[in-house]
């Protein structure tokens, strides 16, 4: 068992960080569309700071204007040759459809997608309520199908890529954050069926799902305390990286791959493994 894992390790380490085909100039004058740019604590700003540096035009979208703003000046300053930015509630259900529209016609069509918003439960609501729960998957799923399928035939267009940012939790359950968890369960398996459903259909856009730790304050909410968040700059550029050269899967630390592959060996593993291995830990809700 040792053995495997110590060979497990030395090949992952091997092909995150030397099988890299990235290109940055690539990004210059690519045509992008980032949701969660702003107000979470998350790595929407850092993804924003990184793609202007790279010369992409930008549409910025998140709930809050008066951060959004901020975040556009900075990109400008950063060398971002266009950038724009649209505030929008994801619990709207129309909210997709005008974020998508108003990025096609500022840039004239995308490159990459980037899919990172993300929600918590609001205040008032009892974490384990319908009302909750369809707040969570409106916000957290719904949403990026509907961004996803707006978005398709400009991305079609230009052999784009579409790049989810999603979290642990939608890999290994974690005890109370059954909606949450639910939410993200739903996007990995969303995702991956639609990319078999473009290949069979010979259509070129890449779908790249980044893993990150459990980097947002929804999982607070949820009952489970971060005790260490991946740093955001760094796990930006591995989300960059993974969308820029088409690659399937993202895992950043990449030690989360490790800890997705025992969960399918040990498929009821231990609380104190997750705990150990993620800094994290279950309180009640």
């Amino acid at each position: 068992m040792k053995v495997l894992l110590l060979a497990g390790l030395g090949a992952l380490f091997s092909a995150y960080y030397w099988d890299d085909n990235f290109e940055p100039a690539r990004l210059q004058g690519a045509r992008v569309l980032l949701t969660g740019a702003a107000g979470d604590a998350g790595v929407g700003e850092e993804l924003a700071y990184h793609y202007a540096r790279l010369g992409s035009h930008l549409v910025l979208s998140a709930q809050a204007e008066a951060l959004l703003q901020k975040v556009v000046g900075n990109c400008r300053k950063l060398g971002a040759p266009k950038v724009f930015y649209i505030a929008a509630d994801m619990a709207s259900p129309e909210a997709p459809e005008r974020v998508v529209q108003f990025a096609l016609d500022k840039l004239g069509g995308l490159d990459y997608l980037v899919l990172n918003h993300l929600g918590g439960i609001p205040a008032g609501m009892r974490a384990r309520s319908a009302q909750a729960t369809h707040w969570l998957v409106q916000v957290n799923f719904l949403s990026y199908v509907q961004l996803t399928k707006l978005a398709l035939p400009s991305l079609t267009d230009s052999k784009g890529s579409l790049v989810v940012v999603s979290t642990l939790l939608g890999r290994v359950p974690v005890s109370f954050s059954t909606p949450y968890s639910a939410a993200k369960f739903a996007l990995d398996s969303f995702f991956g069926s639609l990319r078999r459903e473009l290949d069979v259909q010979d259509v070129n856009v890449a779908i790249t799902m980044c893993v990150l730790g459990l980097r947002d304050p929804a999982s607070t909410v949820e009952g489970v305390r971060r005790a260490k968040a991946a740093p955001g700059p760094k796990a930006a550029l591995a989300v960059i990286r993974g969308g820029a050269t088409r690659a399937s899967c993202v895992f950043y630390p990449w030690r989360l791959h490790l800890l997705c592959l025992l969960r399918g060996w040990l498929p009821h593993p231990r609380a104190w493994f997750i705990r150990q291995d993620l800094n994290i830990s279950a309180v009640a809700a």
